[in-house]
């Protein structure tokens, strides 16, 4: 007896659907790894229309998924931080650049403050090549990081901790912050604007964050340019109080000309051709 094979049959509807949902899964991991897609850049990788690509997008921001921004979109922002593991991996590769950056330029036997944040502890594993520093944490991920160097004395400002990030905040902290004046502090932030302010979710983050930035010699900010996608309630400070603003490309044209008029470093580090 032979026994014949029936594969199931879908309609063409279905098969849309079915590579509608696959593409926007896709379209969403595409955000988290860089802070933004675009329509064309979209299209050209799934080989579909850009009308198709809009439709996509269109869904994604109905769904609150995304935001649209011109020519793409960008991961949604507002009173709510996403949460830690997103960030952690959200441009994982523009941190590793900024964070060389850093270590390329602390000198030996420097004393350094490094906040909350993914890009500090991006900066923190930069380090682990370093001799005879001390860095000043309310970060409890930066503390582990650093922990295997024996040549780093790790000094970790207790607080309240926030279960989320690893992260301490509370009046403690910011006590303990004020008994120290280190050389570089190495701070993050959630968002910036094109007035050059930094922006933050927490109330009680943002406070330290600021003592942080009176208590160093020079302040330095770690920031990728998708921050400037992104919005938060709170703000930290000004560029005009930041010493030098590390990235992976060219800011804003206004905050550029704001940058050279405040005197702020603007340091681009970009991919390694090759």
């Amino acid at each position: 007896m032979r026994v014949r094979a029936i594969a199931p049959r879908f309609s063409a509807s279905l098969w849309g659907i079915m590579a509608q949902t696959f593409r926007h899964a896709e379209i969403l991991d595409i955000a988290r790894e860089n802070g933004r897609v675009t329509v064309e850049d979209l299209a050209a990788h799934f080989g579909v229309t850009l009308q198709t690509i809009r439709r996509d997008l269109t869904d994604l921001c109905d769904a609150g998924r995304l935001e649209r921004v011109h020519g793409g979109a960008v991961l949604p922002s507002g009173v709510t931080n996403i949460g830690y593991e997103e960030r952690r991996v959200l441009n994982a590769q523009a941190k590793e650049r900024i964070a060389a950056c850093v270590a390329r330029d602390v000198p030996r036997g420097a004393s350094l403050f490094l906040n909350i944040g993914t890009t500090t502890e991006a900066v923190a594993r930069a380090l682990l090549g370093h001799r005879d520093l001390m860095v000043v944490t309310n970060n409890l991920n930066v503390a582990n990081i650093l922990s295997v160097n024996e040549n780093i004395e790790v000094i970790v400002a207790g607080g309240v901790l926030r279960r989320s990030d690893a992260g301490l905040v509370g009046d403690i902290v910011l006590d303990m912050v004020r008994h120290f004046k280190v050389d570089i502090a190495v701070i993050g932030t959630s968002a910036l604007d094109e007035d050059g302010d930094l922006l933050d979710f927490d109330v009680r983050e943002v406070r330290i964050s600021q003592a942080i930035i009176r208590q160093a010699r020079q302040a330095w900010l770690v920031a990728d340019v998708s921050k400037f996608t992104r919005s938060a309630p709170v703000r930290i400070a000004s560029l005009a109080d930041i010493d030098q603003f590390i990235t992976d490309a060219p800011p804003p044209a206004r905050v550029a000309e704001l940058c050279a008029e405040w005197q702020t470093q603007v340091t681009v580090c970009r991919p390694v051709e090759g």
